[in-house]
């Protein structure tokens, strides 16, 4: 695409509500929410705690669902989805990003990522390995999580999330667990992979620094968007 050009859009959510409990209980984490996120976008999604920028994430990754409206993605309206494609979508559609790292402990750098694997096409043991030289930890892939730090921690998770060649990369503060000079490495390596490999980047933070990195902020407040 030419600088400046606009992809195709890749994420469209429209009035989108989402209700927790009964009664005078019941939470409103989203109130109608209107959003387009075209292909190969870095997109920062702003808010305070409990503003519902986490609940509008997981409805992107199709790991939950609204109470009204629609969410799209790839083309695909997830609420018409059997749970069996939503599975399938969630391996190879999303690659997801956690601020706990979410690493399996008792398996190294290399089987964390061999176990997200799905369908890997042709390369199998080099593409996992290429993946982890590729967020430079060529000389750690055989490391348990436990040796090693939370930044290289991260970096596993990221090749994790490409592992399966996504489109989309949804990152739920991805820096949260770092001090600041590894956060900024993790977060300079996760625009990179998007970048280059012309993926569409999500990520929720609550860290300005973090959200200036992306070409468009998005606040959300009270489960609405109110700027972006």
């Amino acid at each position: 695409m030419a600088p400046g050009e606009q992809g195709a859009a890749v994420i469209q959510v429209t009035s989108v509500t989402k209700s927790y409990g009964s009664g005078r209980g019941r939470v409103e984490a989203l109130r109608g929410v209107d959003l387009t996120v075209h292909e190969g976008e870095t997109v920062a999604i702003v808010g305070q705690s409990g503003s519902g920028k986490t609940t509008l994430l997981q409805m992107l990754g199709a790991v939950d669902v609204p109470t009204s409206g629609t969410v799209e993605v790839a083309g695909r309206d997830l609420g018409s989805m059997r749970e069996r494609d939503l599975t399938g979508f969630r391996r190879s559609v999303v690659g997801f990003v956690f601020q706990q790292f979410n690493l399996i402990p008792t398996l190294t750098a290399y089987q964390n990522v061999e176990a997200a694997a799905v369908n890997v096409p042709g390369e199998g043991a080099d593409r996992i390995a290429g993946l982890l030289e590729q967020v430079g930890l060529g000389d750690r892939m055989d490391h348990r999580p436990a040796e090693l730090s939370g930044g290289e921690q991260q970096r596993v998770a990221i090749a994790r999330a490409l592992v399966n060649d996504p489109t989309i990369i949804l990152a739920d503060e991805p820096t949260g667990n770092l001090d600041s000079e590894t956060g900024h490495e993790v977060l300079e390596l996760l625009t990179a992979v998007a970048v280059t490999g012309r993926r569409t980047l999500v990520l929720i933070t609550h860290d300005d620094r973090v959200a200036a990195a992306a070409e468009r902020i998005i606040t959300i407040r009270d489960g609405l968007i109110v700027d972006g």
